[in-house]
């Protein structure tokens, strides 16, 4: 059975090697405008463009506080940090992710303990998460890849059963949402963003261009509990407080307007006014570029319906995916092929992208001990993944012509 083919634009050529890329930032003249603005202001850092995103970014996704950061990078280290997460600690988490989300555990002396993923979605398969607990496990990280949330209830109740925290990688994940029916939680059949923190300590997105909205490098974490957001401030900004109420020394002559006290070792991972404005302006879009991939989502999924090669992502009924990747699976007789496939695609234009290298592949990970064979769906799901393009900008041309190639490459081998 062959891949059905759009009816338009059958001989699209690609202008350039990489013609379609596999995600992209969409920047237009509202955006620049509000970089002009702020570029033209007394504040280019450290101003008051942080607080409006960060407030703005929190009453999206429903949490009471949203501290911006750097990179989503720095964003994971500072809320593994307020978690109390340390040295010879054990989180639980996912291999099917950036080395990020396990690096920042690391950077704090912690080791990441890895779970197997469900094989339909990437995400980490809350049924393994138990057997994987011991006295030393602080923290559980699950990953919402590529934009479809996990079972957080599941999940939630796992954390309160062994006093555990939980910290939401939500960095493919704005825009996604949970839809919930919980007795135990008292939930009747609600619709919870990712971000919300409903059922997690704290939730970290990143805004890389490739993400859903761009700050062009930058990342926050949202939360509602205010001991986490105190503890997020400082850390990114050195570990110092400004706050007179907070200082350890309430009194001195050499205490004034000019005082300030560092309590914490913390790091410069502020973003700047520049980051955030961009950020407000696109906050705005979020929705359209959300229903954008989604509707890509739809046209890729009726086209590529019950073709021989390959599975396509799936939309579990409790998931509102933001579709941050479009991941496809090869079907067994073509998995020995996969390098030959990407570079194919990759010659003729179509610029796919494979999501993950299971973590303890790398041999950062290797040197500390991990094996392969530590989580087999995840190493199946590997050997098998190549990301198709996906970005709100991709137009109808573009949309047609990764599917002409996609079938002309597949059926040639």
């Amino acid at each position: 059975m062959k891949i059905n083919k759009t009816s338009k634009h059958q001989n699209i050529k690609a202008s350039n090697p990489r013609a379609v890329p596999y995600g992209k930032q969409s920047i237009d003249n509202d955006d620049i405008q509000a970089l002009v603005e702020v570029l033209k202001s007394n504040f280019i850092t450290q101003g008051p463009k942080i607080k409006e995103f960060e407030d703005k970014l929190a009453e999206y996704c429903g949490a009471k506080y949203a501290v911006a950061f750097n990179s989503g990078t720095s964003a994971l280290h500072g809320a593994y940090f307020a978690t109390g997460l340390s040295k010879d600690d054990e989180f639980i988490t996912s291999p099917m992710t950036f080395a990020a989300t396990s690096n920042a555990g690391v950077y704090l002396g912690a080791r990441p303990i890895f779970v197997d993923i469900e094989e339909d979605t990437g995400n980490i398969d809350c049924e393994k998460i138990e057997g994987k607990i011991t006295n030393k496990t602080k923290l559980i990280v699950p990953i919402h890849y590529a934009g479809h949330p996990c079972d957080m209830t599941k999940i939630k109740e796992i954390a309160d059963k062994y006093n555990l925290k939980v910290v939401e990688d939500g960095c493919h994940a704005l825009g996604a949402k949970l839809k919930v029916q919980s007795s135990r939680f008292k939930v009747q059949r609600s619709t919870f963003n990712v971000g919300s923190c409903q059922f997690s300590d704290m939730t970290v997105f990143s805004f890389h261009p490739v993400k859903h909205i761009t700050t062009g490098e930058g990342g926050a974490v949202l939360t509602n509990k205010q001991e986490y957001y105190e503890k997020l401030l400082m850390f990114r900004n050195h570990g110092i407080t400004k706050d007179s109420s907070k200082f350890n020394v309430q009194s001195s002559t050499f205490v004034g307007e000019w005082y300030y006290e560092m309590q914490l070792l913390g790091y410069n991972y502020r973003m700047t006014d520049i980051q955030a404005a961009l950020g407000v302006s696109q906050l705005k879009k979020l929705d359209s570029f959300v229903e954008k991939r989604r509707g890509i989502v739809q046209k890729y999924n009726e086209i590529f319906v019950n073709n021989p090669y390959f599975e396509l992502p799936v939309e579990k009924e409790y998931a509102h995916n933001s579709y941050h990747l479009y991941p496809i699976k090869l079907k067994d007789s073509l998995k020995q092929k996969k390098r030959e496939l990407f570079n194919k695609l990759r010659e003729c234009g179509v610029g796919v992208q494979v999501h993950y290298i299971p973590v303890y592949f790398h041999p950062f990970y290797q040197d500390l001990g991990y094996e392969n064979g530590l989580c087999p769906k995840a190493e199946e799901f590997y050997r098998s993944e190549i990301s198709l393009p996906i970005f709100p900008g991709m137009t109808n041309e573009e949309l047609d012509f990764v599917v002409n190639k996609v079938q002309e490459v597949f059926e040639s081998l």
